[in-house]
């Protein structure tokens, strides 16, 4: 765990997929049977999942080497969509420890809320299925006008729970995160145990760095024993 971090928080906000939830096996299953109805043999599993946390764009990518503006690109990602919208929840789970981190914000009467990129025709049902429909705000990407690394989801998340951007702390698995989280004026968490991407967290500019749900709860903890 590698960390700047000082002040007590007052709410934790974090991303969906790949932060609480490991939504990859449905989000590359969804891919793959797009590949399957076009006589394609499945992308392995181990391709799929570091960029799941991009959404149509790293998994079409990935699985068809298209980028948005590609011809083709669009009817695929509706395509896609819609086979991820038929099967939500049928390996997804929460990541190990993330009930315990959960609990222990309650412990210590932290709120919490969920800022995610995914709209909200997939995040509303999926929280539901998976056990986090307690979240005390969910800013979905089509809540406001620009999605992360923009700030305004994570402000609006905040407003919403009446708690100062700087009494927040935002935890993610990706770079944009860390982005969005610093341009909010919030302390930020690079979730090392998620997708990640390509990229390093280290290289991140994070506050911190834990590697697993339950080490960021022992740093929270901690805060309130200092």
């Amino acid at each position: 765990m590698i960390t700047k971090i000082t002040p007590i928080p007052r709410a934790i906000l974090f991303d969906l997929d790949g932060t609480l939830a490991d939504t990859a096996p449905d989000l590359a299953a969804a891919v793959n049977l797009l590949r399957a109805t076009q006589g394609l043999t499945p992308t392995p599993y181990e391709t799929l999942r570091p960029v799941a946390s991009s959404g149509a764009k790293g998994l079409i990518g990935a699985a068809f080497g298209l980028k948005p503006e590609d011809e083709g690109y669009e009817a695929l990602r509706i395509t896609f969509l819609n086979n991820y919208a038929a099967a939500l929840s049928v390996e997804s789970r929460l990541f190990d420890g993330v009930i315990d981190l959960i609990h222990g914000l309650s412990k210590h009467n932290l709120a919490w809320g969920i800022v995610t990129n995914k709209a909200a025709r997939f995040t509303e049902p999926l929280i539901s299925q998976i056990g986090l429909h307690e979240a005390g705000c969910v800013i979905s990407g089509d809540t406001m006008p620009q999605p992360k690394p923009h700030p305004g989801p994570l402000l609006e998340a905040a407003r919403r729970l009446n708690i100062a951007p700087q009494d927040c702390w935002y935890v993610g698995d990706d770079l944009r995160d860390i982005q969005a989280g610093h341009a909010a004026g919030m302390h930020t968490v690079a979730a090392a145990w998620g997708y990640c991407g390509e990229v390093i967290p280290h290289s991140w500019g994070a506050d911190l760095i834990a590697y697993t749900p339950l080490q960021l709860l022992e740093c929270i903890e901690y805060r309130f024993l200092a």
